[in-house]
């Protein structure tokens, strides 16, 4: 092999470096790594900025600086008005339908009676005035008894006061003495001395109310449910039962006064 003379280019050498082994060099391509290779320039994804006025958009019937057609300016107008419309109408349905459920009324007490009235074996009837300021039917039944420790625990108060009103469509039932049942006449619903469903599609024992003795004279006030452990509850309507996935079926209502 002949001797190479000095200054002479190495076979496959390039003015970048020295040639990779098996690899080509281009002249006059970018260095990268010690190699020439092309680079490809990098596509501008950034789309064309679209005029404001109609008139470059070639919006038929279009007006020199416009920035809106006619056509989306009513399309807004339209939708506003809509919007506007069914507001007016919506609204008041809705707060209508939600404004009690969010109303605190005030606790009402009545008396009923003086203590020795009352007999913790056997039930009273007694008429109050449950909602005032609506005459007649703002008056129920509700019978009344003094409590009882064999089966009254003492958080029931000194006095039991059971709804007359029926847990399974509200009609009103009465106290059988000689049977120590409550009966519902409508549709078969009977209860024990308690209050508990013995019989019939009620949901729930017959509802309470609180009482306590204030100058000598019993009084009943707000009316609470109950389960058949006796445990309160908030007031529930006529079918709704309180037991299981009851309570969350049928949850308390704000509009309930609370419990004294």
């Amino acid at each position: 092999m002949p001797p190479r003379t000095a200054g002479a280019a190495r076979p496959g050498a390039d003015r970048g470096g020295p040639a990779a082994p098996g690899r080509r060099l281009v002249a006059g391509l970018p260095l990268v790594g010690g190699a020439r290779y092309p680079l490809c320039p990098m596509p501008d994804r950034r789309g064309k900025r679209q005029s404001p006025y109609t008139t470059d958009r070639q919006i038929a019937g279009a007006f020199e600086g416009e920035t809106v057609s006619r056509r989306r300016f009513m399309t807004g107008v339209a939708h506003g008005a809509a919007g506007i419309a069914t507001a007016a109408f919506g609204l008041p349905a809705l707060a209508f339908a939600l404004g009690p459920v969010f109303e605190r009324t005030q606790a009402h007490w009545a008396a009923i009676g003086r203590p020795e009235e009352f007999s913790p074996d056997t039930y009273t009837p007694k008429v109050f005035t449950q909602t005032p300021g609506v005459g007649q039917v703002g008056k129920t039944t509700v019978y009344v008894r003094a409590r009882k420790a064999e089966f009254d625990p003492p958080s029931s108060g000194q006095f039991i006061a059971v709804s007359s009103r029926c847990a399974h469509l509200g009609c009103p039932v009465r106290y059988v003495d000689a049977a120590q049942r409550f009966v519902c006449p409508c549709h078969g619903g009977v209860y024990d001395f308690l209050g508990k469903v013995t019989g019939g599609p009620p949901p729930r024992p017959l509802d309470r109310f609180t009482t306590r003795v204030r100058n000598g004279m019993v009084e009943v006030g707000p009316r609470f449910s109950v389960n058949y452990q006796l445990k309160a509850f908030s007031p529930r309507d006529p079918g709704e039962s309180v037991d299981g996935i009851g309570q969350y079926l049928y949850p308390a209502r704000f509009s309930t006064a609370p419990k004294k």
